[in-house]
């Protein structure tokens, strides 16, 4: 069964975001993880790198698809997950456990609450 932490934050491109502070974190949900299977691949942005809500920064590589990452807030890029470049399946063990990019000064996108997101996809 997929799972959704109440509390994070997500788009309709299934990434998940939360804020601490002047920090945001981000990474891709469970839902994601599922449609992906077998993660191969991360590409991952450069730190200073500026990202743009709703804009795409990266890729994630399956077995079955390539897919873009799309940011889920504006700011600049200050941490990358680095352990994703030799071990990218660890976002299939643990989503929400593994996250793929902090930045710095977040502005966040347009994104859903857990339950706004069930509903999200159970209508897709």
């Amino acid at each position: 069964m997929l799972t959704f932490p109440e509390k994070l934050r997500y788009t309709e491109t299934h990434e998940w975001s939360e804020v601490k502070g002047d920090t945001g974190t981000m990474g891709i949900t469970d839902k994601a993880q599922d449609l992906m299977g077998d993660i191969v691949f991360v590409e991952l942005p450069e730190i200073g790198e500026k990202l743009t809500a709703g804009e795409p920064f990266g890729d994630l590589e399956s077995i079955k698809t390539v897919a873009e990452m799309y940011a889920p807030f504006s700011g600049t890029v200050i941490a990358v997950n680095e352990v994703l470049r030799d071990r990218p399946t660890i976002l299939n063990e643990d989503p929400y456990g593994n996250w793929i990019l902090r930045v710095q000064d977040p502005e966040e996108g347009e994104l859903m609450s857990a339950e706004e997101y069930i509903r999200f996809i159970d209508a897709q």
